[in-house]
Formats: C-alpha cells, structure tokens, sequence
C-alpha cells in the first residue's frame, strides 16, 4: 500500500509579508487559482486516493487545512504540537500512518510548497520508485532534479554514475517514460556559485528536492538506531489509549530531538538510492521563484491582483486587497498584505528574512 505523507508545517518566512505565521506560504495562491498545498494534493490524488494521503502540520495550521482540503478525513490530519524539524515530524508520522494503516505501508513524503509542471511523469516517477522500494524493503528511495543551472539555493545529492542499480520504462498514455536509479553516495549542503557550477560540470550531482520513499518499518528502525530518545519518546506515546494519546503528545513530544531527517539519518545511513528526475520542478522557495512560473505583461512585470501599470518594467507587484498603480517603475517588489505593505527592490528580496527580523525589533 503505497501512501502520501505532505509536510505542511513551514513558515515559508521568504515569503514575507504576504506569507505571515498566521498563514504561511502553503496556504496561498502563489501560482494560480488554488493554494499550494491544494496543488500538491490534486497532483498525486490520480495515484493515490485521498483516504492514504496525510498532511503533517501545526495544530495552528490545523483549521486551514480542513478549510482548503474539505474532503480530507480529519484522521488524515496528523498534528505536531510544536516543530521540531523534519526527523521528529516524519517519525511521528510514521508512527501515525502505521497506526491507523494497519500494515507496512510504502510511504512518500513530499513537501507541500513545490511546484511540478509535468504531473504525469512525476506520478510515474513516484509509481516506479515505490516499486523498486517494493523490492528491495530496507532501502530508501530519493528523487533527485535534473539541474538546469548551478543553484546556490538548494541542496545537492552526489550520486555513484557508473551504472545504474536498476532501470525500467513506464509506458503511459503521453508516452515512455525511463527511468533509472543509482546508489547515493553523499548529500551535500548549499554550495557557493563556484562549487555549484563544479557539481553541474561533473554530471553525477542532482538538486535535493526532499522527497523520499521508504517503508513505514524502514523509517521507524533507524529512528530508532540513530535518534534512538525520539524514537523512546514517540513509542511511549503511541503505547498511550485513544483518550490519553493527545495529553501525552502535548506533553513529551517538545521532548524529541530537533534535527533535520537529512542530519539525522540520511547522511549516517547507507542503502539509499536516487531517482534522477525531470519533471519540472521548483521549491518556489522565494518571489524570484514566483517570477519564474507567472505571466508576465509585455514591459516583464508579473502583476498579481488589481495592478495597473504605466510605463513600468521588471516589477514584481502583489495585491491582496486594494488597487496598486505603479508609474515610472523598474525592478521593483511590491506586496500588500493585510498587515503591511512592503515597496523595495528585487535585488533584496533574498534578504527578506533578514529586513523582516530588523522590523520585527522596532
């Protein structure tokens, strides 16, 4: 049984001001009609059905999910009470999903802020790694981006390129898709520009995505080899009767060790494989990212909401409730929120984080 664990707990501070605590960047409408975390949904729900798809998330994002994901069984709303990076969150998951699953479900776990263009050969994608990990239990299965420029912003997975453990091709209705997989030989940080055009240069590095397949049982086991106090903490919850599981989680989750699963476990464990993929990807991780994939007007401005422009050019402008005119205009970022409105150039949007800290002092 092949189920879908979407993490939905982030912040998405890049974001700011329109992504606030309040309501982060998975619940907006970035891309399109529909918020991010619907998109991620609607895509995998043509391989999954909705009763073996989970959200992970914050008990103060709890209501937004319900609000934007109705058909969601609330049993398929797994709530941490308080964050803990991604190790704890997908442990706990697990120890949800196998719960309520009854068996040892193939898990994968996806973020619920990314963007895919080619939906189908991502489906495909998901379909042939979960079957590979069907064969071969104990493994973990990654799904790494074909880089397409050297990308400062993400992290990379090193790969073994001199012959691919295993390959198939998948025939659906818009065609073959191949695929391959390879054994992973390291994940690597964020690089600086120099290194990152290194890694394009050789061929064996791929953008980390972090997206993974593996056993509920696989996941549980090295938890508990190597973060084996969360592994203790979650298990004794989990022994706990229905009435008293959400008093005990409230209790002594914020017990757990709060590390990413990539510290955690992905770079102290072996018997992990990487799917080279290329189905247009991006972790629309800043406005630059939303520059990318909105259309633009004929003077390159992307304007979302009521925006009237005059000889203006390169302008990134949202409006969430009122009307903006910009006049005499370039490579400018303007958003207004229900809390601010932000007006700066594009050039600092990658220092968002930081001006939103300094303001937040005042």
């Amino acid at each position: 049984m092949l189920c879908a664990l979407i993490m939905a707990g982030g912040k998405g501070e890049r974001f700011w001001p329109l992504s606030t605590d309040k309501k982060p960047k998975q619940f907006l409408k970035l891309l399109g009609k529909k918020t991010m975390i619907q998109m991620t949904v609607e895509r995998l729900l043509p391989l999954i059905s909705a009763d073996r798809i989970f959200i992970v998330t914050g008990k103060r994002y709890v209501h937004l999910v319900k609000k934007q994901l109705p058909d969601l069984s609330e049993n398929n709303i797994i709530v941490e009470p308080v964050g803990r990076n991604t190790a704890p969150c997908i442990a706990l998951s697990a120890f949800y999903i196998r719960r309520h699953c009854k068996d040892n479900a193939t898990i994968l776990v996806i973020p619920s802020d990314h963007l895919v263009v080619d939906e189908n050969r991502f489906r495909n994608t998901i379909a042939y790694g979960a079957d590979f990990i069907q064969n071969n239990e104990s493994s973990i299965v990654t799904l790494g981006i074909k880089p397409d420029r050297p990308e400062t912003g993400y992290g990379y997975i090193q790969f073994d390129s001199q012959g691919a453990v295993n390959e198939a091709a998948i025939t659906s209705s818009e065609g073959s898709n191949n695929f391959h997989v390879y054994r992973v030989e390291k994940f690597v940080e964020k690089p600086d520009a120099d290194t990152a055009g290194k890694y394009i240069e050789k061929g064996n590095f791929l953008w980390n995505g972090g997206m993974f397949i593996w056993k509920c049982s696989t996941i549980l086991e090295l938890t508990k080899r190597y973060l084996n106090n969360t592994y203790k903490i979650l298990e004794s919850i989990f022994k706990e009767e229905n009435e008293k599981f959400s008093s005990s989680l409230e209790k002594e989750y914020p017990q757990v060790d709060s590390i990413s699963v990539d510290y955690g476990i992905m770079e102290k464990t072996e018997n992990i494989y990487v799917i080279p993929s290329n189905f247009g990807w991006d972790d629309i991780g800043t406005w630059h990212a939303v520059e990318r994939y909105r259309e633009k007007d004929n003077d390159n401005n992307v304007c979302m909401g009521d925006i009237r422009s005059l000889r203006s050019s390169n302008n990134i402008v949202y409006s969430e409730n009122k009307p903006i005119v910009i006049v005499g205009l370039e490579d400018v970022f303007v958003v207004e929120s229900d809390d601010i409105i932000f007006v700066g150039k594009k050039e600092d949007i990658e220092r968002i984080k930081e001006i939103k800290g300094k303001i937040n002092k005042h």
